[in-house]
């Protein structure tokens, strides 16, 4: 059994009662390329999984078959003639971004086709990928709005990819194929599209399995190392310390 709640059809929340809760992006006519209403739709449905104590995985895809997430709709930036209306842009971007990657129990990005721009950085902050074999990664910003990232989403995909290959991306606008992010460690697993449902599904039951307390602790360390620079970690080494699961975990291994 399983619960939908709907956004305008375009982004969907579906709760499953194994504990799976799934975000869909449904505008394949604009290859699931977001508006600032889709973005907040996002943004609501991240809300409830974090009031929905049962959910124990996260799954984020796009419908269509043809792209992951392209990004911000284009017609976004019409309006725009001033710089500062790029930062306000970047902070709302930014807002979203850390969201998911705030997303408590563990994340897992579905992908089949493109995951471009706003869509690379959305996957990146997902915990887990995986793709199908047609799926293509890029930020190719340097050939078509001459724009930029922010410098956290730039340190996500460093932290991910490396350097070298968001210096590939963002200055030669190369995409990376299925295989490139399957061998750099970006990519969980490539497998066909016909099987992509089921790899994410068993994907997620290995993870709810698990330890949710080891999980969130070591989420949050790693996205404080990683985008605020920071080391402190006296509150989560606490808090796991201090837990039933870490108290039953020990129990469990010295029974007479």
């Amino acid at each position: 059994m399983s619960s939908t709640t709907s956004t305008a059809d375009t982004v969907t929340l579906t709760l499953h009662d194994s504990g799976r809760a799934e975000i869909t992006v449904d505008r394949p006519e604009r290859h699931n390329a977001m508006t600032a209403e889709m973005y907040e739709a996002l943004l609501a449905h991240i809300e409830r999984v974090a009031s929905t104590p049962s959910v124990r995985c996260v799954s984020l895809r796009g419908a269509g078959g043809k792209s992951f997430i392209s990004g911000t709709d284009i017609t976004h930036f019409k309006d725009f003639t001033q710089g500062r209306q790029g930062l306000d842009y970047e902070a709302f971007v930014e807002r979203v971004i850390d969201a998911v990657e705030r997303i408590r129990v563990p994340t897992i990005a579905v992908i089949d086709g493109w995951a471009v721009g706003g869509g690379l950085a959305l996957a990146a902050a997902c915990d887990f990928r995986i793709c199908t074999p047609a799926s293509r990664f890029g930020a190719p910003i340097a050939k078509t709005l001459s724009n930029t990232l922010s410098a956290r989403n730039m340190v996500r995909l460093v932290a991910a990819l490396g350097v070298p290959r968001v210096k590939r991306m963002l200055m030669l606008a190369d995409y990376l194929s299925a295989e490139d992010m399957l061998h750099n460690g970006f990519v969980y697993a490539v497998v066909e599209q016909g099987a992509l449902t089921q790899s994410a599904s068993a994907l997620a039951e290995r993870l709810m399995a698990l330890s949710g307390t080891t999980q969130a602790a070591v989420k949050e360390s790693l996205r404080r190392s990683v985008v605020e620079q920071r080391l402190e970690d006296d509150d989560l080494v606490e808090s796991v310390y201090g837990s039933a699961a870490f108290r039953s975990g020990v129990a469990a291994f010295i029974k007479p």
